[in-house]
């Protein structure tokens, strides 16, 4: 085993905090997860960790001191932290601006300043989309290029790196970890939250919304929640390594042509149509299906006319693989898994494994 190291993790009853926190346990690390209203800790496929090998420490993130009293955060302060996993942060979109400044923003302060405070090395979770409404090649060691924000939860991941990278500057030991579209399980597409992507998925494949402005060239990059997890743990485990450096966790990218065609193999799917953005009118839409563009499709529209990739140089330098390279078969993973658990209601005739072996597609 590495050094065993005493770890504190924000955000950890969270879908990546979760998985963080049991990894760094699992490997012999003295773990503290800092929990806030979900005070119970369960991992992306429904399994509790075993209390016993993690302290859960209630604080609140967004407050100084982390909410704690004087006594508290001195205590905490002088407990010889080797490391902070920063992973709480709002990742829902269309969320007042109030909320992504108070907790991804202040947040992210308040955990640098215990950090200072400290001398522990910070691993801060960002997201990869701090990079906005770019193309092309995105680099790791790019952070604000002038960028236009699709979003307020963009906005304030930047802010929030942003931070980081100034408090590195005055002494701060400090690494960055970038995830992409977080999703369920590489092999079992199981996931525990459905959330941002799923939520277009159901709206798509229900038929509530039909026509989306988009590209089809345009790119998805989907990453099982369970390689972000272990960018992480390597991150903190390898920090001397690490410490300076940013690292893209991503996926599997997929077009929406990849998108649409998978869709289509679901018969009882709608598979949607996407008009490019100089010609999609949403007045033209039928009433029903305008109050969802308006109020849902709306949020994540950007994503769908974005062509980037994302440089994973230094991630692959720490000896990690890949994540699953072929984007079509990991939706198939997460769309059979959508089905089975009834987010998508029952697999209808025709589809699931069977269908899909028999059409070719692999497994």
């Amino acid at each position: 085993m590495t050094q065993r190291l005493k770890v504190l993790v924000t955000g950890a009853s969270g879908l990546v905090g979760a998985e963080v926190t049991a990894r760094l346990a699992a490997a012999g690390h003295e773990v503290t997860a800092v929990v806030h209203h979900r005070r119970t800790l369960v991992r992306n496929d429904g399994t509790p960790l075993d209390p016993t090998t993690v302290r859960c420490l209630p604080a609140d993130v967004t407050r100084p001191r982390l909410g704690l009293s004087e006594a508290g955060y001195a205590e905490l302060a002088g407990a010889g932290l080797d490391r902070i996993v920063h992973c709480a942060a709002i990742t829902d979109f269309g969320r007042p601006e109030e909320d992504y400044r108070t907790v991804n923003v202040d947040g992210t302060a308040h955990t640098v300043e215990l950090a200072r405070a400290t001398g522990a090395g910070l691993v801060h979770v960002g997201t990869a989309y701090v990079c906005g409404e770019r193309d092309g090649l995105i680099r790791e060691t790019e952070l604000d290029q002038g960028q236009r924000l699709a979003n307020g939860y963009e906005a304030s991941k930047l802010r929030a790196e942003t931070l980081v990278h100034k408090a590195r500057a005055d002494g701060v030991r400090a690494a960055v970890v970038r995830p992409s579209i977080v999703v369920g399980d590489e092999h079992t597409g199981v996931v525990r939250d459905y959330k941002n992507i799923y939520v277009v998925l159901k709206l798509t494949t229900e038929g509530r919304t039909r026509s989306i402005p988009g590209l089809y060239e345009a790119r998805l990059d989907l990453v099982p929640v369970g390689h972000v997890a272990d960018v992480v743990t390597r991150v903190t485990e390898r920090f001397d390594e690490a410490e300076g450096r940013t690292f893209h966790a991503v996926g599997a990218p997929l077009t929406l042509r990849d998108f649409s065609d998978v869709m289509a193999e679901y018969p009882s799917f709608h598979v949607p149509r996407f008009v490019p953005p100089t010609s999609f009118d949403a007045g033209r839409l039928p009433a029903r299906e305008r109050r969802y563009y308006e109020r849902i499709v709306t949020l994540y529209e950007s994503y769908f006319r974005r062509r980037m990739t994302f440089d994973a140089t230094n991630t692959a330098a720490l000896g990690l693989r890949g994540a699953p390279g072929n984007g079509p078969d990991f939706l198939r993973k997460l769309i059979d898994h959508c089905l089975e658990s009834g987010y998508l209601g029952a697999p209808p005739a025709g589809t699931g494994p069977a269908a899909h072996d028999a059409s070719g597609a692999g497994r």
